[in-house]
Parts: C-alpha cells; sequence; structure tokens
C-alpha cells in the first residue's frame, strides 16, 4: 500500500488540480510591532512634560511636574502615540538622581534639632510603617490585589522611589503609582486645609532647610543646591556613579536608586561635600521623567481595573491618614509638641507638599522635615525586604500582569520551557502576547 502523505500544516494551501492555473501566492506576516520611539520624540515629549509641570504649578497643583507629566504620557499611551518605554538611559539616569535626592534630605542639622524627641520619634516612624503593613494586608487579603502591589502602594513616602523599583520587585508599576500619587494628591491637598484649621500651630523654628544643606536657588542655570554650581554637579555626577555601581557590586536591592541614595546620604551627614542635591529645573526634569515612564504604562484596561479598584483603595488610604493623625495626635501629647507640628510630621508622606505646608503655616520646619525624612529613609530601606519577605506569605493572589498584581507573568510556550515575558508588563493586545 502506498504510504499516505502527510497532512497539510494549516498555514498552507492544497496543491492546485492538473490543468488548473496556480493561484497567486499570498505571503501572510505576522504583525511586526510598532518601531520605538526616536530620541529626537522623546525629546519633545520630554520637553512638553516640563512645559505641562509649569502649567500645573501656576495653577497649584500638588507635586506638578510629576503628575502632570504622568498624566501626559498617559494621555499619549491612550491614543496610542507612544507604544514603548522611556529610553533606558534616561530611566537609569532618573532612578539614580532620585536616590541622590532622597539621601540629601537627612542633615546634620535636623538630627540635632531632632534629638530631645528621638525616642517617641523611632516609634511613631515604626508605628507608621506598621500600620500602613497592617491595610495594605487587608487589601490584599481581598484578593482584587497583589501582595507586593499592595505593600508598595500603601507604604508612606517616596512615591517616585517607591514606583521606580515596583518592577524589580514584581508588582503592578501601574496600579503602585495610581495609589501612591493618589496618595500624594490628597494629603498635599488635606494638609494646608488642616493647618489652616488648627490653631496650635508654633512659631517657626527655623526656615525651610534646603535639601543637601543649601539654597534652594532660582532660575534655569541654578541646578543644585549648593552655591558653586559646577563642584555641585561633578559631585553629584560622582554621586551618581559611585552609588550604582556600588549598589550592583553588593546586590542591593534596586541597586541603580538603592547604591546613590546610601552614598548621598553619607555625604550629607559627613556635612563636607558642597550641594549636590538636584534642585530648580534639575529635580523637575527628574521628575518629569519619572512620572512619563509611569504614564506610558498605562492603557484603557488599566485604568477600568482602577476604576474598580477606587473605593477599596480609597478605604485603605482613609484608615492609614487617619490611624497617622491618631498617631500625631499621642505624639504630641507626649512630646509637648503642637498638635500641627506633629500632623505635618506624621503625614503619610507627600514630603513636598508637606514641608511647604509646614513654612506657609510657621511649623517647626526642623521638626517636621527630620521625621518626614527618617520616615523616607527607613521605608526605602525596608520596602523591598518587607516585600520579599512578607508578600509571599500574605493571603491573596500572587502579583502578575494577568492577576490582580501585575510583574511579570508566566508563559508557558508549547512544548517549551517556562519563561517570563516582559512585555505583558507595558501593553495589552496581541504585542502584549508571548511568541514561541
Amino acid at each position: 500500500m502506498a504510504p499516505t502523505s502527510a497532512p497539510w500544516r494549516t498555514d498552507e494551501r492544497p496543491p492546485p488540480a492538473a490543468g488548473t492555473a496556480p493561484e497567486p501566492v499570498q505571503h501572510h506576516r505576522e504583525p511586526t510591532p510598532s518601531r520605538p520611539a526616536s530620541a529626537g520624540l522623546w525629546a519633545l515629549i520630554i520637553a512638553g512634560g516640563y512645559a505641562a509641570g509649569l502649567a500645573a504649578d501656576a495653577f497649584g497643583v500638588p507635586a506638578p511636574y510629576l503628575l502632570s507629566s504622568l498624566l501626559a504620557g498617559a494621555a499619549l499611551a491612550l491614543c496610542g502615540l507612544v507604544r514603548d518605554r522611556l529610553p533606558a538611559p534616561a530611566n537609569r539616569a532618573s532612578q539614580a538622581l532620585v536616590g541622590a535626592l532622597m539621601g540629601s534630605y537627612l542633615t546634620p542639622a535636623a538630627l540635632v534639632s531632632a534629638a530631645p524627641v528621638a525616642l517617641p520619634l523611632t516609634v511613631v516612624t515604626a508605628a507608621t510603617i506598621g500600620l500602613s503593613l497592617a491595610v495594605a494586608w487587608l487589601l490584599a487579603r481581598g484578593g482584587r490585589v497583589g501582595r507586593s502591589s499592595a505593600v508598595l502602594g500603601m507604604v508612606p513616602g517616596g512615591s517616585a522611589a517607591i514606583v521606580t523599583c515596583a518592577d524589580e520587585l514584581n508588582a503592578d508599576v501601574r496600579l503602585v503609582a495610581f495609589t501612591q500619587y493618589l496618595r500624594v494628591g490628597l494629603v498635599a491637598t488635606a494638609a494646608p486645609l488642616a493647618a489652616h484649621w488648627m490653631t496650635s500651630a508654633s512659631p517657626a523654628a527655623g526656615g525651610h532647610p534646603a535639601a543637601g544643606g543649601g539654597g534652594a536657588g532660582s532660575g534655569l542655570l541654578h541646578l543644585v543646591a549648593g552655591s558653586d554650581q559646577l563642584t555641585g554637579l561633578v559631585t553629584l555626577a560622582a554621586i551618581t556613579l559611585a552609588g550604582s555601581w556600588a549598589g550592583r557590586r553588593l546586590r542591593v536591592p534596586t541597586p541603580l536608586l538603592m547604591g546613590p541614595m546610601l552614598v548621598a546620604l553619607a555625604a550629607t551627614l559627613s556635612g563636607v561635600v558642597p550641594g549636590f542635591a538636584p534642585v530648580g529645573a534639575l529635580r523637575n526634569i527628574v521628575f518629569v521623567l519619572v512620572g512619563l515612564d509611569v504614564g506610558v504604562r498605562f492603557t484603557r484596561r488599566t485604568l477600568l481595573r482602577m476604576r474598580r479598584l477606587l473605593p477599596p483603595i480609597l478605604i485603605c488610604m482613609a484608615a492609614v491618614c487617619l490611624g497617622c493623625a491618631g498617631l500625631a495626635w499621642v505624639f504630641a501629647g507626649v512630646t509637648g509638641t503642637p498638635f500641627n507640628d506633629a500632623y505635618l510630621a506624621t503625614t503619610p508622606g507627600g514630603i513636598n507638599a508637606v514641608l511647604a505646608t509646614a513654612v506657609s503655616s510657621h511649623a517647626d520646619v526642623a521638626l517636621v522635615s527630620t521625621v518626614q525624612s527618617l520616615r523616607l529613609l527607613v521605608v526605602l530601606l525596608a520596602t523591598p525586604l518587607i516585600v520579599r519577605l512578607l508578600a509571599p506569605r500574605w493571603p491573596g493572589p500572587a502579583s502578575v500582569s494577568g492577576g490582580s498584581g501585575g510583574g511579570r507573568q508566566v508563559i508557558r510556550p508549547p512544548g517549551g520551557a517556562l519563561r517570563h515575558d516582559p512585555a505583558t508588563t507595558s501593553s495589552d493586545g496581541p504585542s502584549a502576547t508571548a511568541r514561541t
């Protein structure tokens, strides 16, 4: 018996019958992914984000450059004008500069002014973090938010830094950013109103301490906190490069962020390093880069999902804010600190807006800055460890983009081994599907 012919593949046509003209061959090609945006286009997008930040700042929007660029990036992604992530060099530079900025907040003068209340300060800081973790546990237990995303979304302080490390910690960076920046907006809006209503505000203990020990400066050419701009810029570059190298060598969590932050912290506490903290236009550009990197990740599917999660997230935020207000009342009673100062010192994040409120309401800026900065430092150092140690033990769904958390989705190709598809974190539809 003659052997039967092998079955035709699904993407092939049977051979034409004898005596018939062959049909024209139709070439079927898989849709090619969109070409990445050019450097010139990204330069225009960054400039547009900066212009949007200027407009938002004029209208008094909290964290204007960060929030406005986030919204601009989301609008571009939703319209399909941008389908790729922020270029890797810009993303790495923004992480390192954010780390250097965070490490510059804790100055020796601020530590000296807070020494008399060191013990209650430590207790309040630990209690605030514990309260946030408890609320994150409840949010994850509901089964609608991934465990890593719940922790990163609820930790108080360091929004830009927390968002930059969400990817590495296998969390949904879009959900983390939405939760963090919503909290910043709520705190920045409520803090001035609450400070205005309180009548127990004490006279200002001093001027607003600028990060890095120098004045904030003004003008487009004032890029670092110190008076010597060239020396400050060289120092900033050395700190970011040395910190990034050390973070990778020491294998610390989120090395491009944590390494520069620790080096900047050591330089700030030494008191001999000139002012290097990014200020003015440079700091605004850093926040624009962070905002754009987050904004271009938002899609229609993401927004629909955020709408369903908004009620439980708002309830959890209200619980954290009320709990921090209770801690402020206890702190004020134990230390004799005016409640206005204690409230501003213990608000859950929004450090820039809170410090501005402290200056305008004649609060104890040194105390507010120290408490907020210490908690910020503890949160940034401890959060990656907390996520890796506690989140896997908690109830709730794992943080995968196909579920409720959204980190990296595990794909099993037919007949292949498990692998991770990073594209699932940044887009929807066919481009987000793993090709085998």
